[in-house]
């Protein structure tokens, strides 16, 4: 299945926004991810089935000074 990830066109397993997450090796706790123009909540993660052609855009947090 083909989805939009950061805008970037990818293939990708069918599953959650979870296993994508996993599948990158993302800490989820500096991890922010909206799918298809919401954002979701981590907790959401798991149930966010993906679907062709979806769009996901993925943001790490970082800290720094």
């Amino acid at each position: 299945m083909r989805i939009f990830v950061n805008g970037e066109a990818t293939d990708c397993e069918s599953g959650t926004v979870e296993k994508l997450i996993q599948r990158h090796g993302l800490s989820p706790e500096a991890t922010l991810v909206e799918h298809n123009g919401s954002a979701l909540r981590r907790r959401e993660w798991a149930t966010q089935k993906l679907e062709e052609n979806d769009r996901v855009e993925i943001l790490r947090v970082a800290a720094g000074g």
